[in-house]
């Protein structure tokens, strides 16, 4: 009798132990999030209010509304960020947000409604408006990219990624508001890349082999512009005297 009465005991014990946390939890995500029960980690630059004003949730919130995904997709577009998660948390109560931001390979000026918007770009060619950026080691930039579009961004990394891997120095790249690329190298100066992007990385080869040769030669000639829209009938002009 005395065992039935322990398990009794116990199984009353743990019945209400249940019904006061599932009570308790249920409570927990009725509850509304304020901006500071936003908890940020990855991003010193960005605040609480960077997370509720780059959203279309409106803050108070009940917890158990917040669309994380959403939330996820809005911040990553509108603050520039490469990642960014958001989970639901009971305790401590309120929203974790944790950050990746972009790291800026280069300066970037884009035309949105008329009007020129500075900013920089990543290693992705994502543009990145200047004040989603950290300003640690900007001065240490040596590319400037103009009349950047969002679709030009896979061009722009198939440049960075060949400025990792040849001889080439480029200090300026530019789109026409047509879609023109032109680019300009430290001593080979303008070369007309053209409109054909699955062209890039033929083209980027042609640079780098033209850049080797000419240093191997010493090439005096002073070089004023480099056309490669015909990769295969490269012409190149230089300056008379």
């Amino acid at each position: 009798m005395k065992n039935q009465k322990v398990i009794k005991h116990r199984n009353f014990f743990f019945l209400t132990s249940f019904l006061f946390l599932t009570s308790l939890l249920s409570i927990k995500t009725l509850k509304k999030v304020n901006p500071q029960d936003i908890r940020i980690s990855g991003g010193e630059l960005f605040s609480q209010n960077d997370v509720v004003k780059n959203s279309s949730l409106n803050f108070p919130i009940r917890l158990i509304f917040v669309e994380t995904n959403l939330l996820e997709k809005e911040l990553k577009q509108n603050l520039s960020l490469k990642n960014v998660s958001v989970n639901r948390e009971l305790f401590p109560f309120g929203l974790k947000v944790h950050i990746n931001s972009r790291i800026p390979i280069a300066y970037g000026e884009r035309i949105l409604n008329d009007k020129k918007i500075l900013g920089f770009i990543d290693k992705d060619g994502i543009f990145i408006n200047k004040q989603n950026v950290d300003k640690k080691n900007l001065n240490k930039l040596t590319i400037q990219v103009f009349g950047w579009k969002e679709k030009f961004k896979n061009t722009l990394s198939d440049i960075f990624i060949a400025l990792e891997n040849y001889e080439f120095e480029i200090v300026k790249i530019t789109f026409s508001p047509d879609g023109f690329l032109s680019i300009e190298e430290k001593d080979l100066k303008t070369i007309f890349l053209g409109f054909k992007p699955d062209l890039i990385n033929y083209q980027l080869q042609i640079i780098n082999n033209l850049k080797i040769e000419f240093e191997k030669k010493s090439f005096s000639i002073k070089i004023d512009s480099i056309d490669l829209t015909n990769p295969k009938k490269p012409k190149i002009k230089v300056f008379k005297p």
